[in-house]
C-alpha cells in the first residue's frame, strides 16, 4: 500500500466511525481526498510509515478499525505507537475467539434470570447490559451480536434520555457491527442454547 492509499483508508474509516451518514461498505471505502490534498498535509509521513507496516489492504483495515474501536478520534501518529499494535493484537484475539466469548458472556449475563429481557429494560438508569458494556464487563462485540439477534438499540435510542455517553456508544456500536462476522445462525443457536439452560 502507498501512503496515499493508507491515508484514503484512514479517512474513510474515520468518516465511518464518526459520521452517522457515511457507510464504509456502501461507498466501498472511498472518500473525497485528492493526491494533492494528501501531499500538502503536514502528517503525510506518518501515512508513509504506516503503509510500510502492513502491506495488505485487509490487514490495514483491521488495524485501523481495531484502533478506532478503542478511540474513534485516533490520530494517525498514535497508530505508529506500541499501543496501537497492542490494540490490534488484542482485537485479533477477540475476533478469533468471538463465538466462545459470546457464549461465556451470555452465560454470565443471563444466569439466574427468569426474564432475559430484564437486562435490556430502560428504567431511570441505563439498562443492565449497557452499564456492563460501558464498564467493559461485556465486550462491544457481544453487545453488537446480541443487538443483531434481539434488535434493542432502536428501543434504547427512544427511551434513553442521556445525550452524552449513549449517542457516542450507540454510533460506535452500529458502525462497528458492520465489521463483525455475519454468521447470524451460529450466534442465534449459541444464544438459544444459553437461554434454554
Amino acid at each position: 500500500m502507498t501512503g496515499y492509499e493508507t491515508f484514503s483508508l484512514y479517512q474513510a474509516l474515520k468518516l465511518h466511525f464518526t459520521n452517522e451518514s457515511y457507510d464504509f461498505f456502501k461507498y466501498n471505502g472511498k472518500s473525497n481526498v485528492s493526491v494533492t490534498a494528501f501531499e500538502n498535509r503536514r502528517d503525510k509521513y506518518h501515512f508513509y510509515k504506516l503503509s510500510r507496516r502492513l502491506v495488505q489492504k485487509e490487514d490495514m483495515i483491521d488495524f485501523i478499525v481495531a484502533n478506532f474501536v478503542e478511540d474513534e478520534k485516533t490520530w494517525v501518529g498514535s497508530l505508529l505507537l506500541e499501543d496501537a499494535e497492542v490494540n490490534y493484537r488484542k482485537h485479533q484475539k477477540v475476533i478469533q475467539s468471538m463465538s466462545y466469548n459470546f457464549e461465556s458472556e451470555c452465560r454470565d449475563l443471563f444466569e439466574g434470570l427468569d426474564d432475559p429481557n430484564s437486562i435490556l429494560r430502560v428504567g431511570d438508569d441505563y439498562p443492565t447490559l449497557l452499564r456492563k458494556a460501558l464498564r467493559k464487563e461485556v465486550t462491544i462485540e457481544t453487545v453488537c451480536l446480541l443487538n443483531n439477534q434481539m434488535g434493542f438499540v432502536p428501543v434504547w435510542s427512544k427511551k434513553i434520555a442521556d445525550t452524552i455517553h449513549w449517542p457516542n456508544y450507540r454510533l460506535k456500536l452500529l458502525k462497528y457491527a458492520a465489521f463483525l462476522p455475519k454468521d447470524d445462525v451460529k450466534y442465534r443457536l449459541i444464544l438459544k442454547k444459553v437461554l434454554n439452560k
